[in-house]
């Protein structure tokens, strides 16, 4: 009975919203034909254990999904998974799957590509250096790790969680919990503050929602772009090539006012561009506004009270710290919506955070200068928008494979700070430092600049940007190391 359920509830949104479902089946079909073409196959089994496991320092409860294993099940995808495919294989049965869902996909490509006995948990990395031979040697211990031709550092931009202590949070007498540890806990009926903006307060807002909290209240320091959960738009974003605020951005912002913030544009940013910070993707917080079940407060904290939090509530365009009206909001749980602790990459040589080339100052952003063998992927990123996924983070992984695998493609040291200062030139009059907020388009165009510059490099192209075609340039390397070798040949000979 379940199938014909679902087909006749498919049928009857077919009727009620044909585009929102001729996009999902395109979509779904779209999923398949990506798993058909470019999923590699997975190894064949075996037993053998002489390769070495890669580390990682959480449990497996932990560690296994990164930040996914880490967050509420209320949660949510924030831009449209279209957006989020961070390997082909990947299938979601939603535009905006839930934290399940995704971790599901994650184990499941974990187990299909035989790395249960390729990874060790809790396992803390302190340093990473290179031997005589130029292999890399971890925690000063080649006997116990082994020796690595390439490192990939994705330790990410989430760690622990951030949980500040507000003034006087003693005297309250309700809980306070950080937005990352709310399963489980009774909102139902009670009156939420959420301290703090960004993901981390859309993930509590979701959780106040479907718990079904009577009144929620975001207290935010200040303003943040806020974006609707729609694929069209958060694409229309992601296309400035530029990656910056321009003379024209003004009309996304403008667009965004009049028909999505609407009666609500009191609560947009006056002083920041879309194009200055990582906006907040979410349509339900308007809505939750609009029927007075939610509040957007702007303004500081002055004290915490037993009933609730003293708030300075600014009006728009006055600063933090500026003058406004006191006022007690009450609330009986306050989330800490403060977001995470940026993990740290101290185990990379000193060498590479020398300035003015420390991260996120590198070579495309994940290769320092020095060490072309090593990629910071998704560790080293400040703000962006639509940048997510296998779409780039797979391409930085190929760049690797690239680099390991064939010597002529390899850039120098200098090659790499003379890219990273034409990228500093080119976008010398962004309002932001030049690699401190970027576009997908911006990554795209840095892609196919960096493919071209180097003749070397064009045979790699199919395989760096979509993961097929590895056989051509693997051959061609081949014959390059054998012409290499004869011709060292040749010389000592003579």
């Amino acid at each position: 009975m379940a199938p014909a359920k679902n087909s006749e509830s498919r049928v009857l949104a077919l009727i009620k919203h044909p585009f929102v479902e001729t996009f999902t089946w395109l979509y779904l079909i779209a999923q398949a034909v990506l798993r058909y073409v470019f999923s590699p196959v997975p190894p064949p089994p075996s037993n053998s254990n002489s390769e070495i496991p890669k580390r990682e320092s959480r449990a497996q409860d932990k560690g296994l999904g990164g930040i996914w294993s880490r967050v509420n099940s209320t949660s949510a995808l924030q831009v449209h998974s279209l957006m989020y495919r961070f390997h082909p294989s990947v299938h979601y049965d939603s535009a905006y799957p839930s934290q399940q869902q995704i971790k599901e996909q994650i184990v499941a490509l974990w187990k299909r590509y035989d790395l249960e006995r390729r990874t060790v948990f809790e396992t803390r990395v302190t340093s990473v250096k290179k031997n005589d031979k130029g292999q890399w040697i971890i925690n000063n211990n080649e006997e116990e790790y082994g020796l690595f031709d390439g490192v990939v550092t994705a330790v990410g931009v989430c760690g622990d969680p951030q949980m500040p202590t507000l003034p006087d949070q003693e005297k309250f007498k309700g809980q306070i919990f950080h937005s990352s540890n709310l399963d489980g806990k009774d909102a139902k009926g009670k009156k939420i503050l959420i301290v703090g903006s960004g993901a981390s307060a859309i993930e509590a807002l979701e959780f106040a929602v479907k718990s079904g909290a009577a009144e929620i209240d975001v207290l935010s320091r200040s303003d943040k772009w806020i974006i609707p959960r729609n694929v069209l738009v958060q694409s229309l974003l992601a296309m400035n090539v530029l990656g910056q605020e321009t003379s024209l951005s003004w009309i996304p912002e403008w667009f965004l006012k009049k028909f999505f913030y609407r009666d609500l544009q009191d609560i947009a940013p006056t002083d920041d561009g879309i194009f200055t910070e990582t906006p907040m993707a979410n349509s339900e917080l308007f809505d939750q506004i609009r029927e007075g079940k939610a509040h957007w407060l702007r303004g500081d904290i002055v004290s915490v009270e037993e009933k609730g939090i003293s708030f300075n509530h600014r009006a728009q365009g006055v600063p933090k710290g500026g003058p406004g009206k006191e006022r007690l909001i009450e609330g009986d749980i306050i989330v800490m919506a403060t977001g995470f602790k940026r993990p740290s990459l101290n185990f990379l040589p000193d060498v590479v955070f020398e300035e003015p080339y420390g991260p996120p100052n590198w070579y495309l952003q994940v290769f320092p200068p020095k060490y072309p063998d090593i990629c910071a992927n998704n560790s080293t990123f400040v703000n962006a928008i639509g940048t997510v996924g296998n779409m780039h983070i797979g391409i930085y992984t190929r760049f690797l494979i690239m680099f390991l695998t064939d010597p002529l493609t390899r850039p120098t040291e200098q090659r790499m700070k003379t890219w990273i200062d034409f990228t500093r030139f080119m976008k010398r009059f962004a309002p932001t430092k030049a690699f401190d907020f970027f576009t997908y388009a911006e990554l795209i165009y840095w892609y196919i600049f960096v493919l071209l510059i180097n003749p070397f490099r064009w045979k790699w192209a199919l395989f760096v940007f979509f993961g097929i075609g590895r056989a051509l340039p693997l051959m061609v390397v081949e014959q390059e190391s054998a012409f290499r070798k004869e011709l060292l040949k040749q010389r000592k000979d003579n």
